[in-house]
């Protein structure tokens, strides 16, 4: 490895990051991470901080979890890699798939369609409910609908259903067919409704008289977040996502729940369609399913959904998408290790206890700093603050305050994730009360530093 002087001279220089304009990694190079333990990550200089990002709300169970890291090496010394396109495949992604049928049968989910990652994972389930439909005989049901604020990773059927203007605008046109539904965002919405009872009501029959209009005869799938994660942590009413599902059974539109984030405990429970006593007819999962130690998904896919593609005697049903890693055995290892490991540490209680301690303390923040203009959590370890520069007003603050806020809590022992005005928190699910104080505390003096 190269020493420090050459990572610094050099950092930004020959890459472009991801999520951010390549001028500005240039003039404010990104931190460099070098050393990650526990929920502990190392910077270039030595500097340790609690990482309240949980890597990209993937490392769930910290950056120590040997049976993963072994099971990676053990299989790359076995087999490094073999396709599992037809007529071929592996054993780790067949045990692997019998223990994801059993993890996900509470959520009606049976099947696996493996990919590389979250963005592939939405791609795949959007592909097949159209397949689906065709299959069924009803080849004009093409179209989707998502939420506002929604975020599906950044293929280009993914941005196309996405509800963010940040991952659409310099990619259009996207695809046609793609519309969207105000999301039940207690703090901005169309409604002006700040009860979220009332506001799932609204969302609720916007949805319904969108599918009117469009004709339910046309739409394939409505894709939605459990929770929405990268739009900002936006938790629905408890009657929403039921209410989603009644309304897609009801027309015959297949609900696709994007689990990119929510799977295998973020929420406080296994998934977020569990968390909401939801059945969904797909389920796209990606990041924690290796604990983010390699690049691997699963589409979970219902018996419904299955028994139509297994039965048809067409050949309407033969699938025509795939991913040269798709059942990548050294993932499939992971995923099999890291399954295991998730649910003997039952993840998702200390999410949920820890999630609590969190939320309560960034409520408590909010009362001692107006540039807090709304707390969002309360289910798991998935938070967001809302700043603003007015709370009256609710006016965004501007990007220097809101990197002074992050700069001084990093420096203060905690690593935060900002997107716009944003503060979003999405730390391992393995972190200690010790920890949420630490997070805590340097939150507190980035606030202190600009107020």
């Amino acid at each position: 490895m190269k020493n420090k002087n050459f990572l610094k001279e050099n950092n930004a220089r020959h890459l472009w990051h991801p999520m951010a304009h390549p001028a500005d990694s240039l003039a404010n190079p990104p931190d460099i991470i070098v050393e990650g333990d526990g929920v502990m990550i190392t910077d270039v200089d030595g500097h340790r901080t609690v990482d309240a990002v949980g890597g990209l709300w993937n490392v769930n169970l910290g950056y120590s979890c040997e049976p993963v890291k072994a099971a990676i090496a053990a299989q790359l010394d076995k087999l490094p890699y073999y396709s599992i396109f037809r007529g071929t495949t592996n054993d780790a992604v067949i045990e692997l798939s019998e223990m994801l049928k059993d993890f996900f049968a509470p959520d009606g989910l049976s099947r696996a369609f493996f990919t590389s990652g979250g963005s592939d994972s939405v791609e795949i389930a959007l592909r097949l409910a159209r397949q689906y439909h065709k299959i069924r005989g009803e080849a004009g049901r093409v179209k989707y609908l998502s939420l506002k604020k929604g975020y599906h990773g950044t293929h280009t059927l993914g941005a196309s259903v996405n509800g963010n203007a940040n991952f659409r605008t310099q990619y259009e046109p996207l695809m046609p067919g793609c519309y969207h539904i105000p999301a039940p965002y207690t703090y901005r919405n169309p409604f002006n409704e700040t009860d979220p009872e009332r506001l799932a009501g609204l969302c609720l029959a916007a949805l319904e008289d969108e599918i009117k209009f469009q004709g339910a005869e046309t739409i394939a799938a409505m894709i939605m977040e459990p929770v929405l994660g990268a739009g900002g942590v936006i938790p629905p009413h408890e009657s929403f996502m039921p209410g989603v599902r009644e309304i897609c059974s009801r027309y015959g539109i297949l609900l696709i729940a994007d689990e990119v984030i929510t799977a295998f405990g973020r929420t406080g429970s296994w998934t977020g369609s569990r968390h909401w006593g939801v059945k969904p007819d797909m389920m796209t999962t990606a990041k924690a399913i290796t604990n983010g130690y390699f690049p691997f998904g699963a589409v979970m896919i219902s018996d419904q959904v299955a028994k139509t593609f297994e039965t048809d005697k067409t050949g309407k049903g033969a699938i025509g998408s795939g991913y040269t890693y798709s059942g990548h055995p050294v993932g499939a290892a992971a995923a099999i290790a890291c399954l295991k490991e998730t649910e003997r540490l039952s993840v998702k209680d200390n999410a949920g206890a820890r999630g609590a301690q969190l939320y309560e303390g960034l409520v408590a923040l909010k009362e001692k700093y107006a540039i807090i203009g709304d707390v969002r959590g309360g289910h798991g370890l998935m938070c967001a603050l809302e700043l603003v520069s007015d709370r009256a007003a609710k006016s965004p603050i501007d990007k220097p305050t809101i990197g002074k806020v992050h700069r001084t809590t990093y420096e203060n022992g905690a690593m935060i994730r900002v997107s716009g005005n944003n503060i979003i928190l999405s730390p391992p699910l393995v972190l200690g009360a010790e920890h949420v104080d630490t997070i805590l505390s340097a939150l507190d003096a980035g606030f202190a530093a600009v107020s």
